[in-house]
């Protein structure tokens, strides 16, 4: 038996007739350094218009990729919704990969039109002659002319090309599950890999993005998107708000804790997106310049773990909460939220809820695998790698012959995370670390993770980042790698006796060394791939304590 309901797409167009129509007065406002450039989304409406009829004028099509090299701003937020509503892919590359991996990425991709912001047009130059499939430029925010194309490949100004564009468009009705966007993976031992998202899948995921047990947004919050728009689909943020015709503010290129919390005092934010990164040097920059960010409903912090002892200083100084959630590009990329239950009723409680990964939603179904392939129980003490599928989950990899699906990444339809840890009874992710990165030590795991997380609690340590290391007596132990904040000092005795009490003494590091920065990944995430190679290169001062 059929329902009767009927067989509407999911399809980001509609979305975007309902934002521009229905909630137009809400806005899109990017940071100058001094003021904001805002438009409403009835203004949105209108540019994406011009905008599609602009790439489809440069022979732009369905299934046509259009990439981005952008920051967050206005602009980029018009192609965000633009592109995939008249039924091309939005491709948002990352500005921050290595050259030889943007070139790969947009080469795999195929992409034929790309939009360049102007400050990033001296990098893009330098990119240019060896992207085989780009035949159009179209500069944002800048001088067109300043852009030296090769031949063959043509320079427009964003501009003078929308200048004379019409303000409606009669977007395609098309197949929910086609390509509406896609991201490359920035973590991977190899080349990038292509995850695609469908209208159908980011429509979901945005609804989800808005739900109370998701980010929990209102039509009244101004979303502040620290995250990039080329990091993991953005989070869903700009499609959410268009759903929820939230404000968004865009700190375009600003992206260092005073401007950011400039940015913050002139626009009040209510919600705010970003890696633990960013938050920690704004909570250095609060420290230094107090400032009142309690207008701050929430905080959404990912990409890699929240250090617990930051959690606790945005709530104790700043009024300021922080919530943990889980999610990676393959996943679109929310996959879970650290909401605490209604039953955790003391403070104990909760903060044991707020710690985690946080729990899974209904989109998401999750499980732990052992390493002989079986499945463990959701006890919240059985570890394992946390495998997860739904709808807005990758199945596979993008490949132009075809879909590639990884063994390694994925195990009969479920997608392999390369995280481990454990499952509670009610839901809740913990994650003790990423499987390349847990260190063996005879026999036994100590969880990079928790170490990390425990000596950035001492406060004289800015970052801590702890790679395993070889050792002829028991395979491996870790290696701690220290950043103090700007005047403090600490031995590495000192610090190991901090952790005394919360591991045991066997998991306690002997090898210790302080650097200046802490190398991080494109997205902000800690390199510890590059910290490992300058080990082994003995590029590190490491002290070994007895």
């Amino acid at each position: 038996m059929l329902s009767t309901m009927q067989d509407e797409p999911l399809s980001l167009a509609t979305l975007l007739r309902y934002a521009s129509t229905f909630v137009g007065d809400s806005t899109v406002s990017t940071w100058t350094g001094s003021g904001v450039r805002t438009m409403t989304y009835r203004e949105l409406g209108a540019e994406s218009a011009r905008l599609a009829h602009a790439l489809r004028g440069l022979g732009i099509g369905i299934g046509d990729r259009v990439g981005t090299f952008m920051w967050n701003n206005n602009e980029h937020v018009v192609a965000y919704i633009a592109v995939p509503a008249m039924g091309a892919v939005l491709h948002a590359l990352n500005i921050r990969l290595f050259p030889d991996q943007v070139v790969y990425v947009a080469n795999h991709a195929e992409d034929q039109v790309v939009l360049v912001d102007g400050t990033l047009v001296p990098l893009f130059a330098q990119l240019l002659p060896n992207m085989t499939t780009v035949r159009h430029v179209i500069v944002v925010n800048g001088d067109a002319s300043t852009l030296t194309a090769p031949a063959g490949v043509q320079v427009h100004s964003y501009p003078e090309l929308l200048a004379t564009q019409p303000d409606t468009y009669d977007f395609p009705v098309i197949d929910e599950r086609s390509a509406a966007a896609m991201c490359y993976t920035s973590g991977t031992t190899g080349d990038p890999k292509g995850v695609v998202y469908s209208h159908r899948s980011n429509w979901l995921h945005a609804m989800q993005v808005g739900a109370p047990s998701g980010m929990c947004l209102f039509g009244t919050d101004s979303i502040l998107t620290i995250v990039p728009l080329f990091h993991a689909n953005a989070w869903g943020l700009p499609y959410a708000a268009l759903m929820s015709g939230a404000n968004l503010l865009m700190p375009d290129r600003f992206l260092q804790p005073g401007p950011l919390l400039e940015f913050m005092a002139a626009q009040k934010p209510s919600f705010a997106a970003a890696v633990p990164t960013i938050w920690g040097g704004v909570l250095a920059g609060l420290e230094a310049n107090p400032q009142d960010i309690s207008h701050l409903r929430s905080v959404i912090v990912g990409g890699s773990a929240v250090p617990p002892s930051m959690m606790r200083a945005f709530d104790d100084k700043h009024n300021v909460r922080v919530l943990h959630a889980w999610g990676m590009t393959e996943t679109s990329p929310l996959g879970s939220v650290a909401h605490p239950p209604a039953t955790a009723l003391t403070e104990e409680d909760v903060w044991a809820y707020r710690i985690t990964q946080g729990r899974f939603p209904a989109g998401v179904q999750a499980r732990l695998v052992a390493d002989d392939g079986s499945v463990v129980p959701n006890d919240g003490a059985s570890l394992g790698e946390v495998e997860v599928r739904g709808p807005w989950i990758t199945g596979s990899y993008y490949s132009p012959d075809g879909a590639a699906v990884d063994a390694e990444k994925f195990d009969n339809g479920w997608l392999r995370t390369g995280d481990v840890g454990g499952i509670s009874p009610d839901g809740y992710l913990t994650l003790v670390d990423r499987s390349k990165d847990v260190i063996k030590s005879g026999g036994e795991w100590i969880s990079s993770v928790d170490l990390e997380n425990a000596v950035m609690g001492h406060p004289a340590v800015a970052e801590a980042v702890v790679i395993g290391v070889p050792d002829e007596k028991w395979d491996e132990r870790p290696l701690v790698a220290i950043v103090l904040v700007e005047g403090a000092e600490a031995k590495p005795e000192q610090l190991r006796e901090f952790l005394t009490d919360k591991f045991a003494k066997w998991q306690l590091p002997e090898r210790w060394t302080f650097i200046a920065e802490v190398p991080k990944t494109s997205v902000g995430k800690f390199d510890k791939k590059r910290l490992r190679t300058q080990y082994a290169e003995g590029a590190l001062d490491v002290t070994t304590l007895a």
